[in-house]
């Protein structure tokens, strides 16, 4: 969804870090890589990527933003629905879409301290082909501990796209929020 969807959480190792926030990134990293190394895409591999969302993302907040203004509009059971749906969707795009580790680096950078529990951390991806990828995490700390809650690649806010997407998708289907439920309802299968 943002990362997962993204929001993207791409396939990466990275080097040690310092502070809560860097560390909470290469614990993700480091995850994910093991997730592709002993997990062939399916039903395994999509169950552990989708338990990395739900620990090291705050996919409330993530959902939240992505649903924009559709969120103080839907039912409480729409929300639930809504979240849900999300994680099971991309917890399946990303387990198809990694495919073997190709020895891909993660090689984090800058940490920057925003305030009010954010923090942002730069790196880059390193690619056995091509050039680099730059990428930024933010990661917030609400009071439960350090959580990623945006990621941009090259600039671009998988949250925000998210949100273009989704509101595109409802203004499409009738301005009903359980069109795009059901549609990532059905992505999640």
């Amino acid at each position: 969804m943002f990362a997962l969807t993204a929001f993207a959480l791409p396939v990466l190792s990275a080097r040690a870090a310092d502070g809560p926030a860097a560390t909470l990134i290469e614990g993700t990293a480091a995850k994910v890589i093991q997730i592709i190394k002993d997990k062939p895409p399916g039903p395994d591999r999509q169950a552990a990527i989708r338990q990395v969302l739900l620990t090291d993302f705050d996919l409330g907040s993530m959902g939240r933003s992505a649903l924009g203004t559709h969120w103080n509009t839907s039912t409480p059971d729409q929300q639930k629905r809504f979240l849900a749906a999300v994680v099971d969707a991309e917890a399946r795009v990303y387990s198809e879409r990694f495919g073997q580790y190709g020895g891909q680096t993660l090689v984090l950078g800058k940490v920057t301290d925003r305030g009010n529990g954010v923090t942002m951390v730069d790196s880059k991806l390193n690619q056995t082909t091509g050039q680099p990828i730059s990428i930024q995490w933010e990661v917030r700390d609400t009071g439960a501990g350090p959580h990623i809650t945006d990621v941009r690649i090259e600039g671009v806010s998988m949250v925000t796209t998210r949100r273009s997407d989704f509101n595109s998708y409802i203004q499409g289907h009738g301005g009903q929020v359980d069109a795009l439920i059901t549609e990532l309802e059905n992505r999640g299968r």
